[in-house]
């Protein structure tokens, strides 16, 4: 939902997601690869984050940044869970994407007055 927020199309969104999903993250730049392997590890094993992983993030992103990987992959993680034990379905549409009212129909009677 969040790439369809930022304004990816749908299939670059599948296409994002398989390469996130395969591991294979080379073609991606370190610091996003650093924030990967940050957010698999907090996942499959959250014990065994360290603070070697933290100073990994702040080195690549600085301190404010990293705070902001740490912050987003909590809460994914935790949304991720929270949808899976209810099992919440997924949107089908973006709730985010602004609706826009219907063209309006153009007035002829305003070209009258002109006349």
């Amino acid at each position: 939902m969040l790439l369809a927020v930022a304004g990816l199309e749908s299939k670059e969104i599948a296409g994002l997601c398989r390469k996130l999903a395969g591991g294979d993250w080379s073609e991606f730049p370190p610091t996003e690869r650093v924030a990967y392997l940050f957010a698999r590890k907090q996942a499959r094993t959250p014990w065994a984050v360290s603070a070697e992983d933290l100073n990994q993030l702040v080195n690549g992103f600085g301190l404010a940044r990293a705070l902001d990987v740490v912050w987003w992959s909590c809460r994914c993680h935790y949304m991720t869970r929270v949808a899976d034990g209810f099992q919440i379905p997924l949107e089908r549409e973006n709730v985010f994407q602004p609706t826009r009212p219907p063209p309006q129909p153009v007035d002829d009677d305003s070209k009258k007055d002109d006349d």
